[in-house]
């Protein structure tokens, strides 16, 4: 192997989401200091079978910005239903309209 090219494998300090905490060998940081976690496998979902609806970084709020979307457009949205302005009766007149 050649010198002076592997990072340093040190002793740190793991704590979790909980506040428990482990010792374990890694090259992040430097010796002795302390990495927190902000999802473990105590708390993810993935391990605990359990889901969690977390809108993190507002990103349900930047796609209606975006689109332009407010409460009422949403719910109509939700609903299955289109707002096309126009009635339904007038769609086949105007359809018969063209075809003459």
């Amino acid at each position: 192997m050649k010198d002076k090219i592997h990072p340093d494998y040190h002793k740190i300090t793991v704590v979790m989401t909980d506040g428990t905490s482990f010792e374990t060998k890694s090259t992040w940081g430097k010796e002795g200091a302390s990495l927190r976690l902000d999802i473990d496998p105590k708390t993810h979902p993935a391990w605990t079978g359990v889901r969690q609806s977390i809108d993190r970084g507002g990103r349900v709020q930047r796609f209606k910005d975006r689109f332009g979307m407010t409460g009422t457009a949403t719910a109509a949205m939700g609903a299955g239903t289109k707002s096309s302005g126009a009635k339904p009766e007038e769609k086949p007149a105007k359809a018969a309209a063209k075809k003459k």
